[in-house]
């Protein structure tokens, strides 16, 4: 009896410990329970989400370009393309030469892709094809079942509408380079491009824009079943340049075939309303992709395609670099208005011969008419008189030899020679001969066609300082400085600082610059604007490449034109206009092209004519002209 009674209180002390066990368990299954449903449940249902709806960056849309007038010169057009997931797919290759099979790829196209592939993380899309023809887009979208990990979207690509004569300018977009990524995942995304070159590049990051972002409801495979919520983003911002696109047009056109630049400033404010480099190239090319042949011609081409030659091609001025000499011996009081020299074909210094380029030479030559002759006799002479620091000195005052700091990459200073420059990089003392080269904008002085073309706007709007530019805003909607420009009113320089040049030695310059336009002596007479009302000053200039010889110079062994095209002469022509009432600079250089009366004076009368009579044709159709006629006739 009492063993069966131990044997009962074994059992129930037993029964109760796997109770409490059993209870222990519940408990605990229980708190892990709530723990997992109510403690964590945000997590927990953050994670459960995750594998079934993905967030996607959306790429922002880039802003537009604009001319002066509103007119698209860079805009974004619908592209069709095809984005591939790697880790989707299951085998790249495979799904590759499927993707093969209904659109064309290239050797290449598909070696970029692979080597997109094995550069970024699996879950990071590549783009496969883009710009697809609808036709094919549609092909793509009816065997998408048949292609795991493939995409078809429809997206936004950059397109440049009015081509190669805005090139330099606008400059291109273009895929991101590996060296670019800087951990922004929106530089990531499959086909994203950023700025390259003009102001594309300079204001890449205000035209790109902040990305935006959608969650999508996707499948076990990856696919999209549909759309939960979309976040466009903030477009990127319009920018309006300066420049005239219709005069842009039409310089580019006038200089053809040719190799050189035209830039067109507003003497009063620094607008550039024209910056024209040729060859030019097509930016739309770039953003597309370029195939190996075309990128290598192009880097070939001796004519420089892809430089800007307008900021970065660095030339000697030859004699449009007269109007600094005679303004630093004016100023300095070395020579006065009444100064002359006996031109008699050379100048003899020491054991060397310094010839001027009328055979024969030009006679007694006064001030004035020493810049409508272009005697180069005359400028030995100031020159020697002067000396190469003041030169230099009033050469730096009107921008030459320094950047201007233009909104464009690749802007090139020039140079404007000094004893101690010379001295500092050669290690040489500075020659007298030099200073009488560099009284004909020869020797060792650069510049580029956007200095001369300020030095001309400075020299025509009274000696005022300007800063040129090529960006008006970085928003729509501003129509200030077109309307200055029809309507012709302007009532200060931009700065209104003073170069510190007397207006008495300034009127001395003109009245050269205007001779040898107006005066049948003058180099440039022959491409006089006959209207009186858009009447043109400027100066010619022509600079030797190479240094000729004494035998090729008395020989004359061969004309320009005979020569081979690398080493013709460069032919220059600066000149503001009207006359009466400056309002427009222009400068001009073309590369090899010979003499600057023959070549470089015509192309700069046909383009000051036409930005006058655009300014003109635009006055008359403006509203307010408009209105003022009607009230005018009652």
């Amino acid at each position: 009896m009492r063993r069966d009674l131990g044997l009962q209180k074994i059992l129930t002390r037993r029964a109760s410990i796997l109770t409490a066990c059993q209870a222990g368990l519940l408990f605990l299954l229980a708190g892990r329970l709530y723990d997992l449903q109510v403690v964590q449940s945000d997590l927990y249902k953050l994670l459960a989400d995750e594998n079934r709806i993905n967030l996607r960056l959306l790429p922002p849309r880039r802003g537009k370009i604009l001319d002066r007038f509103g007119i698209e010169i860079a805009t974004n057009r619908l592209n069709y393309r095809v984005v591939l997931v790697p880790e989707d797919t299951g085998d790249v290759e495979r799904t590759m030469d499927a993707l093969s099979e209904l659109i064309s790829i290239s050797t290449h196209e598909r070696r970029k892709v692979l080597r997109e592939v094995m550069r970024n993380r699996s879950f990071v899309p590549v783009m496969a094809a883009e710009n697809l023809t609808w036709e094919e887009f549609s092909k793509v979208n009816v065997h998408s079942p048949d292609l795991p990990g493939i995409h078809p979207e429809v997206g936004e690509s950059r397109h440049y509408r009015l081509g190669e004569a805005f090139g330099h300018v606008v400059g291109y977009v273009a895929t991101v380079a590996e060296d670019e990524l800087n951990g922004d995942p929106l530089l990531e995304l499959p086909g994203f491009r950023v700025g390259k070159s003009g102001v594309e590049k300079t204001y890449d990051l205000k035209l790109r824009g902040t990305a935006g972002n959608r969650r999508v409801e996707v499948n076990a495979y990856g696919r999209i079943i549909r759309e939960l919520a979309r976040n466009e983003g903030k477009p990127g911002v319009d920018t309006t340049l300066t420049i005239d696109a219709d005069l842009q047009h039409m310089a580019y056109k006038r200089l053809g075939g040719e190799s050189g630049s035209i830039v067109v400033v507003d003497v009063h404010t620094g607008e550039i309303l024209s910056l024209v480099s040729t060859p030019g190239f097509d930016p739309n090319a770039f953003n597309v992709g370029l195939d190996q042949e075309t990128w290598h011609s192009l880097l070939n081409d001796a004519r420089a395609p892809l430089i800007n030659k307008g900021i970065s091609g660095q030339y000697p001025p030859g004699s449009t670099f007269k109007m600094m000499v005679g303004l630093a011996a004016l100023e300095a009081g070395i020579v006065g208005p009444n100064h002359s020299v006996q031109c008699k074909g050379s100048v003899r210094l020491g054991n060397h011969e310094f010839y001027c380029w009328k055979e024969g030479g030009h006679g007694h030559v006064g001030f004035v008419d020493a810049f409508v002759r272009s005697c180069d006799s005359f400028f030995y002479d100031v020159a020697l008189r002067t000396g190469v620091t003041r030169i230099a000195e009033m050469a730096h005052r009107f921008g030459l030899g320094s950047t201007a700091n233009i909104e464009l990459p690749s802007e090139r200073s020039g140079l404007i020679p000094t004893k101690e420059w010379k001295q500092a990089v050669r290690g040489e003392p500075w020659q007298k001969g030099e200073t009488l080269v560099t009284g004909i904008g020869q020797g060792y002085v650069l510049a580029t066609p956007l200095q001369l073309a300020t030095m001309t706007a400075q020299i025509a709007n009274g000696g005022h300082k300007l800063q040129p530019h090529v960006v008006r805003n970085t928003s729509s909607g501003n129509t200030e400085a077109s309307d200055k420009l029809i309507d012709g009113v302007h009532s200060s320089t931009q700065s209104g600082l003073s170069l510190g040049v007397s207006s008495e030695a300034l009127e001395l310059i003109k009245a050269g610059m205007e001779g040898v336009t107006q005066r049948r002596t003058g180099t440039a007479f022959r491409s006089r604007i006959y209207d009186v009302r858009y009447a043109m000053a400027g100066k010619t200039g022509t600079s030797q490449v190479r240094r000729i010889s004494k035998r090729e110079r008395l020989a004359r062994i061969r004309k320009n034109e005979e020569k081979p095209w690398i080493e013709r002469d460069h032919a220059l022509f600066v000149g503001y206009a009207p006359m009466d009432a400056p309002q427009f600079a222009i400068s001009i250089v073309v590369e090899h092209g010979g003499s600057g009366a023959k070549v470089a004076a015509p192309i700069a009368r046909d383009v000051l004519l036409e930005v006058q009579q655009l300014q003109f044709r635009r006055k008359r159709s403006h509203p307010g002209f408009q209105q003022a006629v009607r009230t005018e006739l009652g």
